[in-house]
């Protein structure tokens, strides 16, 4: 099952996966609650979710599905970095992240990985794990990115891609107040002084 309110999108990684043998595409959705409530009707071995989806996140998606259909095997697909996104998706229930980026063999290679039972990250993000594991300490900033709601951390990576709040707004279906109040809120919870160093700050952990 697909998830995904980009429709060329959603319609060409239904294409590459109907092409894959021993995979079929069983229903495609553009929002979270249609999402949710065809689940029992169309009984999908694996949920392939986006992480930006028409008035709720991707994230909430993921948390319900996983408390209500907990067999259900689920893979987030996303544009937002995985440094930022990955560990909470894995936290949410899903079994994988994967950016959409990437090439066509990794997200098939992802799909086969999950539907057997594995979990599927990038090397590079398996390995920070690893560290984290092992002992290492993550770095301060990244550590208080976990004081940020779903929505916020959302939020948060679109701001370090570069988008205002208008942008924003019209990307998530929400009202530029709504918006401008996540902000207020992000920056209480990073400790950041103004709009400009909340900028500064979303774009240099999107690049670290």
């Amino acid at each position: 099952m697909l998830v995904d309110d980009h429709p060329l999108l959603r319609e060409g990684l239904a294409k590459l996966i109907n092409h894959e043998p021993g995979l079929t595409i069983c229903g495609q959705f553009e929002d979270a609650a249609r999402a949710f409530e065809a689940i029992p009707n169309v009984r999908p071995d694996l949920a392939i979710i986006d992480l930006s989806l028409k008035g709720s996140s991707g994230l909430e998606l993921i948390k319900n599905s996983r408390a209500t259909y907990p067999k259900l095997i689920m893979l987030a697909l996303s544009m937002y970095d995985e440094s930022l996104y990955a560990e909470r998706a894995l936290r949410a229930g899903a079994a994988g992240y994967i950016m959409k980026q990437e090439a066509s063999e990794k997200i098939l290679g992802a799909i086969h990985q999950v539907l057997h039972g594995g979990i599927y990250l990038s090397e590079k993000m398996n390995s920070r794990l690893m560290h984290q594991l092992v002992g290492g300490k993550a770095r301060e900033t990244i550590s208080s990115l976990e004081r940020l709601s779903d929505r916020e951390l959302e939020i948060f990576g679109l701001i370090g891609q570069g988008m205002g709040t208008r942008k924003i707004a019209e990307h998530l279906h929400l009202s530029i107040k709504t918006i401008e109040s996540h902000r207020s809120h992000i920056k209480e919870k990073l400790n950041l002084k103004d709009a400009t160093e909340l900028v500064h700050t979303a774009i240099r952990i999107r690049g670290e």
